[in-house]
This record gives structure tokens, C-alpha cells and sequence, in this order.
């Protein structure tokens, strides 16, 4: 843990937040007052600030054992809520864990015990069934997305971990979804329910586009042109369908990510990392990416297969038209495919003629140094100024890893940047720097 530990007031102001929203500041006092709390509120809201603000502040500064334990449905959401605490400059120390990548770099980080873990439900346990850090003083658990974790199979590793912590005093649910029933196992009594799933945004369109042939590739090309060059996520319902509409999409020269299960974590993580910064504008995914992922505001999504549950559809349209912003979800549908009852829209979209080209200026570099290597953010943009010879602006998004780094800069530039800069030093590391394709 850091020496210095920041107020509410310096965490809000280093995440650049000027006022709370009505539900993080009921949800706030609310968690702090209470022993079990359950917050229902949209996707995009910001229940991740809600409640971490009352639960780090419960925290005791002089303690150097694990006292927060939040479980997630995924990994992505993992490492988000781990980027969250570490931008908040609380001066805790939050580890994230989650299959997927080796055990023992787990162990590694765990050595210098954290206060709070983050984790996936199976590696959570893993953890807890070798003893790799005391739960003695875990006070407060906290199920984010609790719902998703049961329907994807999460029961009996959660109910197994929260048999393993004997010092439980709060418990925090957290769910996007309405009518979710509360496992017996997680032993919440008389729960504080803080519900804002009512106040739905009045920022979200709904429209829909008409196929008229069965297969709806063409007319998905299309409205993307129609759309311009806007970010936005391209939903399917298989992995086998992200791969044709994704051949289709290259056959069209419209530059996207795929993100899914089945693809390994560091091809999931670099995905997001090409749309956070702008590389590509589009992505196209499963509902692997419907809730729980670090992504910009988007301006649209489009469901290019339609979801088969109304919980899916709410969760797919809560990535756009995010607090404050607009956004539209379209709906694709051939004319003769039946319309789920759950989804309803009069607003039909005709499709103009005209084209727009789909393309990004930004490209991104990786950077074989990170964290580890003492590297700062500031270190890596003083590179790209000074010996990249870039200006103010050409140096887009940095993202800072354990291990490694990635920034966008324009992609006409790419060649000669890498030229100036690669295989420099950087603090005591020479580094290599490629284009991430």
C-alpha cells in the first residue's frame, strides 16, 4: 500500500468527476449505512464508483492483509474495476485474478499482499483452496454483475468462496437486470435495495433496418456507411456468425475487431485496447461484450442478429446512450424474420445511397516495457515527442501494462516513428516498439 491515501473529494477529482449522479450518491450513503445492499441500476450508470467510494473508505489504512474480495462474471471486467481503483489513487494496493493466464504471475503480484482482490469466481477459488493469501480480514465481498456470474455457471465456486471467508460483515449485489432472485448462499438479510433500473435514459433510439434478402450482410454494410465514421459495436449471437460478418466487413474494406470467448485473452485484450483508441471504430462481438467491458461512449450499436432474451437486448442497447449521451441501437432484421415481443420500435430507417468511407488516422505501436520497468505515461509520450518528433496531437491514447505499453499515434507516421524510436532506452530498458496489427 501507498503512504498517502486520498479523500473521497481527491479520488472524485482524480477520476475527473465534478458531482455524483443521483444514484451513486444514494447508493453511497446507502452501502455505508447498511450491512447488505443490492444496487440495480442500467449498464453505464456508474455502479463501479458507487460502490467502491463507500467501500474504500471503510478500509483501515494501518491493516497489510487482503479486506475487500469483488467477484466478477469476467475477466475483462476484472481488470477494469482494477483500472478504476488504480486511477483513483486511493493509495490501496488491488490485484485482479482470473483464468486465463498463468497462476504463478498471480502469486508474483499477490506477494506484496493487496487490500482488495478482484476476481473471476474459478480462479478465486483456486486461490482460496491453496491458501495463496488469508481471508481472516475479509470484511465486505462485493458481487458485481451477480446475476451474469449464476447464469454462466459461477454457483458452486461462489458458494464455495463465501464458505471460505469467516469475517463477512458487508455484503454489496450488483446487477443491470431486473427480477434476479438472490442466491441463498450469499447470505444477504433484509438487503438495502437501491433500484434505479426505472429511470431509464430517455437518450437511447431505437430503430430498425430492413433486409429484404435472408441474408442481411449487404444491408449491415450499408448502414455502416450510411453511419460514417462513429464508434460502435456489431452484435451477433455466435462466434461462427463474427467471423462471417467479419470476412464480409474486410471483403468491404471497413477496418474492425472481433471479440468473443473463444479467443485468447491477450487477442481479447489487444481488440479493446485498437477500439479504445481509436484504431478501429468498430467492433464486432457476442454478448461477451454486452456489459462489464472499459470501452468509450459509442454512438450506436447494432444488433445484427437479435438477441434471444430481453435482459440481452437491454444489456447490448445499456453500451451506448451511456449517462448523459445519445446513442441509437438498430435493430437489422430480414422483412419476413418474426420480432421478438421484447423489442419494440416504429422508427424504421431507410438507407440512403450515399457512402462514407469507414477509416481511422490512428494506428497503434506496442512498447516492450511497462510498469515493471519503472515506465511512466509520461516517459513514453516524451519518446514520441521528442525523439518520434511527433507533435501535441499525433500522440493519441496511452495505455500503461505490467509488462508492456500501447499508443496510437497516425498511422501515416507509423514507419518513420518506429524508425526514430526503436530499441531506445527507456529508464534502464531498451525497448522494442512494432505496429500492433
Amino acid at each position: 500500500m501507498s503512504n498517502q491515501f486520498k479523500s473521497q473529494q481527491e479520488i472524485l477529482a482524480k477520476l475527473g468527476i465534478t458531482d455524483l449522479n443521483p444514484m451513486q450518491e444514494k447508493a453511497l450513503s446507502a452501502i455505508a449505512a447498511n450491512s447488505n445492499s443490492v444496487l440495480l441500476s442500467p449498464t453505464g450508470t456508474g455502479k463501479t464508483v458507487a460502490f467502491l467510494l463507500p467501500t474504500l473508505d471503510a478500509l483501515d489504512v494501518a491493516s497489510d492483509t487482503v479486506q475487500l474480495l469483488i467477484l466478477v462474471p469476467s475477466r475483462e471486467l476484472a481488470i477494469q474495476i482494477e483500472q478504476v481503483i488504480r486511477e483513483m489513487g486511493s493509495g490501496f494496493k488491488a490485484n485482479a485474478v482470473y483464468g486465463g493466464r498463468p497462476f504463478s504471475k498471480d502469486k508474483v503480484e499477490l506477494a506484496h499482499t493487496p487490500a482488495i482482490v478482484i476476481g473471476t469466481p474459478g480462479r478465486v477459488a483456486d486461490h482460496l483452496r491453496r491458501e495463496t493469501f488469508g481471508v481472516d480480514n475479509i470484511k465486505t465481498i462485493v458481487l458485481d454483475e451477480f446475476d451474469k456470474s449464476l447464469e454462466i455457471g459461477f454457483e458452486t465456486e461462489m458458494r464455495e468462496i463465501i464458505e471460505h471467508l469467516p469475517a463477512i460483515e458487508k455484503r454489496i449485489l450488483t446487477s443491470a437486470t431486473q427480477g434476479i432472485e438472490i442466491p441463498e448462499f450469499a447470505g444477504v438479510q433484509n438487503p438495502k435495495v437501491i433500484d434505479y433500473l426505472g429511470t431509464k435514459t430517455n437518450n437511447l433510439a431505437i430503430k430498425k433496418v430492413e433486409a429484404p434478402q435472408k441474408d442481411k450482410i449487404q444491408t449491415l454494410v450499408n448502414l455502416l456507411h450510411n453511419i460514417g465514421n462513429q464508434p460502435g459495436i456489431i452484435f451477433c449471437n455466435f462466434k461462427d456468425t463474427i467471423q462471417f460478418v467479419s470476412d464480409a466487413l474486410k471483403d468491404n474494406n471497413i477496418p474492425h475487431g472481433c471479440f468473443h470467448g473463444d479467443l485468447e485473452q491477450l487477442d481479447r485484450e489487444r481488440a479493446l485496447i485498437k477500439f479504445r483508441n481509436g484504431t478501429h471504430q468498430i467492433i464486432i462481438a457476442t454478448d461477451l461484450a454486452a456489459r462489464g467491458l472499459d470501452i468509450p461512449e459509442l454512438n450506436f450499436i447494432i444488433h445484427y442478429q437479435l438477441p434471444l432474451k430481453a435482459e440481452e437486448f437491454t444489456h447490448r442497447n445499456g453500451r451506448t446512450a451511456r449517462m448523459n449521451a445519445e446513442g441509437t441501437a438498430y435493430v437489422l432484421q430480414w422483412k419476413h424474420e418474426n420480432t421478438p415481443s421484447f423489442i419494440t420500435t416504429s422508427d424504421v430507417v431507410k438507407l440512403k445511397s450515399k457512402q462514407t468511407t469507414i477509416q481511422s488516422p490512428w494506428a497503434t505501436l506496442y512498447i516492450s516495457g511497462g510498469r515493471k520497468d519503472k515506465i511512466s505515461k509520461g516517459d513514453l509520450a516524451g519518446l514520441f515527442f521528442k525523439q518520434g518528433k511527433l507533435k501535441g496531437d499525433e500522440v493519441g491514447v496511452i495505455e500503461l501494462k505490467q509488462d508492456c505499453a500501447f499508443v496510437a499515434i497516425p498511422k501515416h507516421k507509423v514507419a518513420s516513428v518506429i524508425q526514430k524510436t526503436n530499441n531506445t532506452r527507456l529508464k534502464k530498458k531498451k525497448v522494442r516498439i512494432s505496429e500492433l496489427r
